[in-house]
């Protein structure tokens, strides 16, 4: 036999002549621990459970297949449903400040909101003395929870909507003016009857012309009627040339308009578009809270733990054999 074979059941025989010493310490750590464990007041721990839905608009082949950014992006959700304002009003609605414990202590104490790694789950877990209190607390922190969710998406809905609205209404408001100056510039400025006379004066400025040619062949310098034939045709061309300056301004402007004109009308229908869009995708845009396990009144409670301390007490000390060179 090995020294250490003999150094190993020299260490079992001491093991064995004190099993009693072992048996009355495992007796009073269990006896102590199980009176602890009675003596301490107990607290139940009630979970609410919450599943976030993507938003109603998106690709149903996308929810199927959601990234671990998006997943870690819902952690967002934990903050609507551990906010201290909802916090508070719930302490006051079950009376659960009874000292000037800070609502920050009061809440760590109390609640615990957290998401399991990789899931859609929201988990409200609130721990109280009394476990209808626990369960009443953990499932109305759920429910203002989605009604929180829903007034934040509602909200953007408007949000998004009356800026909507605006664009839809002051293009309409662009589109009304620029239609209005188009028809008065139309009435007020008429370009056909500006472009008869001018075809008119052509037509007697050609006959004035042939007049003049005529008249300095066949008439003597002399004549009056050949100077009174040039000042006519004179005076014809100055006419022409303002109105010729005029219809050029006219046009230039009913053509400024006209081009104001159509793209203000593709501006209000793409606004018109965007709105009925907007409207028809409200309540879509933000993802979903609902409530798909509001939980139990807890039956036993979560401190103090009794079957573990009982079972952390009873374990029995540890005994390592000695090394053979101590008992060489």
């Amino acid at each position: 036999m090995s020294e250490a074979d003999k150094g190993l059941l020299q260490a079992l025989d001491r093991l064995r002549a004190r099993w009693r010493v072992v048996a009355v310490t495992c007796g009073v750590s269990v006896g102590l621990a199980l009176g602890v464990s009675l003596i301490l007041p107990k607290e139940y721990t009630a979970v609410s459970r919450i599943v976030i839905d993507p938003p109603a608009g998106s690709d149903p082949r996308v929810s199927t297949a959601v990234s671990p950014i998006y997943l870690e992006s819902l952690r967002s959700y934990e903050l609507f449903a551990s906010s201290d304002d909802l916090f508070l009003k719930a302490v006051q609605r079950f009376g659960l400040r009874r000292d000037s414990t800070p609502i920050d202590r009061l809440k760590k104490s109390m609640l615990k909101v957290e998401m399991p790694r990789n899931t859609r789950i929201l988990e409200i877990h609130a721990t109280l003395p009394d476990p209808k209190t626990a369960h009443a607390l953990a499932l109305y922190i759920a429910e203002e929870t989605v009604k929180l969710n829903q007034a934040v998406s509602r909200q953007g809905d408007q949000e998004l909507a009356g800026e909507a609205e605006k664009q839809a209404a002051e293009a309409r408001t662009r589109l009304r003016d620029i239609e209005q100056a188009w028809n008065m510039a139309a009435m007020k400025d008429p370009i056909d009857a500006l472009q008869a006379e001018l075809e008119g004066d052509q037509a007697l400025r050609s006959a004035l012309q042939r007049d003049v040619a005529e008249s300095e062949v066949l008439l003597p310098e002399s004549d009056g009627r050949v100077e009174r034939y040039r000042r006519q045709l004179e005076s014809l061309q100055r006419s022409m040339a303002a109105k010729q300056k005029l219809l050029a301004e006219r046009t230039a402007r009913i053509d400024r308009l006209t081009s104001e004109r159509t793209a203000a009308q593709a501006v209000a229908k793409a606004a018109e578009a965007r709105l009925q869009d907007v409207r028809a995708a409200l309540g879509s845009r933000g993802e979903r809270l609902r409530i798909i396990d509001p939980g139990i009144v807890p039956e036993r409670p979560s401190f103090p733990n009794l079957p573990l301390n009982v079972g952390i007490a009873f374990s029995p000390p540890q005994f390592s054999p000695p090394s053979a060179s101590r008992w060489s």
